[in-house]
């Protein structure tokens, strides 16, 4: 079996080809010349270069391949220019499902995220047949996976084998940019967080998602999406979790939604003249109003999805981050 990973130098695309070459599978990854591939250093892949925005370069990538995992995707909850993420999510969807059809690939597994689903409501706990309604969707990045998602459907309903996966918000090795999520694992561990915004979120294995993929491939439904998640909990327990597995103190100021609102604003003014990336922006705060919690029963009861708990990736992640230099000499861990 040949598989092709878009994005396997990525967070979640490495652990995917890591997850099928454990299955034996022989594995390409697409990626731009100018990629890091620290990610895959010593993997026995084939690392082929091209663009989510070249069709003929994935043209090239899918040949002979049976299986595609559309990974590849611009997750920043700020970008200079919004026209970007939308070019590489969604149109980048678009050319990959087209390559992937007139290469005669068996089936398309498209990562998505609950980015795309609706945005739970109070006491809400959503599920993959909660309808999302668009005008409530924050933020470019959401917006552009919704718009992926869209693309996704359309193709499957045409007869394109697509299953479509949404994992929530995962943490683990191979995060090496980080991404937002292992953003607070590594803020946390070299305390650059005296406090807290309460929020909540479903937080999942990087490893379980990576194996969610590979099961999608396996037993998913064409046209079906699949939560790939974990555990619903606020951020105050979750930074409790980071607490014991890291030997840390967690922060105990909880700071208010106003306050923050208005420094966000701020920070993102002087990010436009310094030309660095905020820390935190108007919708992510926007966002924090809001618990994010999904029910991944769906893909446990018709995948098989596995289920480590929460505490032990963490460990992971804090293990991951500590010994590849991304915490402070000085911080020691257990």
């Amino acid at each position: 079996m040949r598989s092709l990973v878009t994005g396997g130098t990525g967070f979640i695309g490495a652990n995917v080809v890591r997850a099928l070459l454990r299955r034996g599978d022989e594995v390409r990854v697409l990626a731009r010349p100018e990629s890091d591939g620290a990610n895959l250093r010593g993997l026995a892949v084939d690392v082929v270069h091209g663009d989510l925005g070249d069709r003929t370069s994935l043209r090239a990538a899918v040949a002979s391949c049976d299986r595609v995992f559309h990974v590849g995707a611009l997750y920043s909850f700020w970008v200079r220019d919004p026209d970007l993420i939308y070019e590489v999510n969604v149109e980048g969807t678009r050319n990959v499902l087209a390559a992937a059809e007139e290469g005669g690939v068996k089936r398309i597994v498209v990562t998505s995220s609950v980015a795309a689903l609706a945005v739970p409501r109070k006491g809400e706990v959503v599920t993959e047949d909660v309808p999302a309604d668009p005008s409530r969707i924050l933020g470019a990045y959401k917006r552009s996976k919704y718009l992926a998602e869209q693309v996704a459907l359309e193709a499957a309903g045409r007869g394109v084998p697509v299953v479509i996966v949404n994992p929530s918000f995962p943490v683990g090795p191979w995060d090496a940019k980080p991404t937002p999520t292992g953003r607070v694992v590594v803020d946390f561990l070299n305390r650059r967080m005296p406090a807290y915004i309460e929020t909540g979120m479903n937080v999942v294995a990087v490893e379980d998602v990576a194996e969610g993929h590979l099961l999608a491939a396996e037993r998913g439904r064409i046209g079906q999406r699949y939560i790939l998640g974990g555990e619903n909990m606020t951020m105050r327990r979750l930074l409790e979790i980071l607490a014991g597995v890291s030997g840390l103190p967690a922060p105990r100021i909880r700071v208010p939604y106003g306050p923050i609102l208005a420094l966000s604003y701020a920070n993102v003014a002087a990010c436009r003249v310094t030309g660095r990336t905020p820390r935190m922006t108007p919708d992510t705060i926007r966002m924090s109003r809001h618990a994010m919690y999904y029910d991944s029963g769906k893909a446990q009861r018709e995948l098989g999805l596995p289920s480590t708990p929460i505490a032990e990736a963490l460990r992971r992640a804090v293990a991951w981050f500590t010994e590849n230099g991304y915490v402070r000499p000085g911080i020691r861990t257990r």
